[in-house]
């Protein structure tokens, strides 16, 4: 119920926040991250607890599903230039990353300390951190407050025509007139001319989504549910599991290997952008992303655990490396005007397809047949990326084709000018 409320809330929000302005959406999530907070740190009531993780902004797996991510990319697709976009896109993740790994260590170390020190328990302990939580939002309402009117949505440019609707053919007519007086006077009315704008139409908080934006999000909304189902099988509480049950390892060994694969997945993020400005986005998601899914697929192989965790070393070298290009490609794939809509549904379709990750895997390990999870991770990943590169390989996005089309003109325009 808390996963299903903070996707429908999330969703909600992203899909009118350019109606509503994002300024305020951002901090409308900010509101509900606060409330949310306050009531976990001073309610113990099982139902009130219930209804604020429903309807305020909570994540239950500690992943970001609520309603700024895909503001966010919005807004930085579209103050961005394509040509630096996947470099914001690559310190946007790795900040994000930092982040949250900031925020696992001193939750961790701050609930041990207030248990060993003051005798504290752990749920008087946690209250703490969920007011930590309440503030973190106080300060993000505040920061979302401060944003420039450059982050809001734009409105569509219309260009109208800045000649009279005749081709050359009847201008041509029209100035082969036998007094050469005439033809200069005639051109230039004719070139001052102009058709009268469209009428604007009434704003809609509704987003507007085009029929070949739709055909693209539809087909990445598939490949990316198969994604990010193959990561549900195998998330960190389970990898964690597999190594604990299998080699016996210690806590403190799993959370050392965490931390240095934690670390690489996050630098990893500043060489994916360097590669994609050589080779392209697409091929940076699938050539970076495939070898993780092979290394996750052999790392149940080995029966000794150093080799189990050099596999998994390795996975986190090129795990999240496709993080940064896949939002520069969705960005540069849809109209700046449908972009956090589609990021809003696209995360949205991620959540819900991890979510059932784990119910396979449970059900897995109840029939001592847990080495199947990594399989069956490594194989859907790998899938995915074998059919981007199917189905993408070729594609030019709409900034692409606008920026061929205008060199076009430009190389007509400059041909006619001779």
């Amino acid at each position: 119920m808390t996963l299903w409320g903070d996707v429908i809330i999330s969703f909600l929000l992203t899909l009118f926040a350019d109606g509503l302005g994002r300024r305020r959406t951002l901090m409308l999530g900010s509101a509900l991250m606060t409330a949310s907070g306050v009531v976990f740190a001073v309610s113990g009531n099982y139902w009130v607890l219930v209804t604020a993780s429903i309807l305020g902004v909570i994540s239950p797996s500690g992943n970001e599903i609520g309603p700024f991510k895909a503001i966010e990319e919005s807004t930085l697709s579209q103050l961005s230039p394509p040509a630096i976009r996947s470099d914001i896109f690559a310190w946007y993740t790795l900040l994000g990353n930092a982040g949250t790994a900031c925020g696992v260590i001193i939750c961790g170390w701050l609930v041990e300390w207030l248990q060993t020190l003051n005798g504290w328990t752990p749920t008087r302990a946690y209250r703490v951190v969920f007011g930590i939580y309440a503030f973190l939002g106080i300060v993000k309402f505040a920061l979302s407050l401060m944003l420039g009117k450059q982050c809001e949505s734009q409105p569509e440019r219309q260009h109208y025509q800045e000649v009279n609707e005749l081709d050359d053919v009847e201008i041509e007519s029209l100035l082969s007139s036998d007094d050469e007086d005439e033809r200069p006077r005639v051109r230039s009315q004719t070139q001052t001319k102009s058709v009268p704008p469209k009428p604007k139409t009434k704003s809609s908080i509704w987003p507007s989504i085009s029929p070949a934006s739709r055909n693209i999000v539809l087909k990445l909304c598939l490949l990316f549910a198969f994604d990010s189902l193959g990561g549900g099988l195998v998330p960190a509480s389970w990898i964690t599991y597999f190594f604990t049950t299998k080699f016996s390892l210690p806590e403190g060994t799993i959370g050392t290997l965490f931390f240095v694969t934690s670390i690489i997945a996050a630098l990893s993020n500043l060489v994916a952008s360097s590669i994609s400005k050589r080779i392209g986005l697409l091929k940076t998601m699938v050539f970076t992303h495939l070898p993780s899914a092979i290394f996750l697929a052999l790392i149940p192989l080995p029966g000794n655990a150093f080799v189990a965790m050099t596999f998994l070393v390795l996975r986190s070298c090129t795990q999240n490396m496709d993080q940064a290009p896949r939002q520069a490609f969705l960005a540069a794939a849809v109209l700046p005007s449908e972009r956090t809509a589609v990021m809003g549904v696209v995360n949205v379709v991620r959540t819900l397809s991890q979510s059932g990750g784990p119910v396979v895997t449970g059900w897995l390990a109840g029939m001592k047949k847990f080495w199947i999870a990594f399989l069956l991770a490594g194989a859907l990943k790998g899938g995915y990326d074998l059919a981007m590169l199917k189905m993408f390989l070729g594609y030019k996005s709409r900034e692409e084709a606008e920026g061929d089309k205008g060199e076009e003109r430009r190389a007509r325009e400059g041909t006619q000018g001779a």
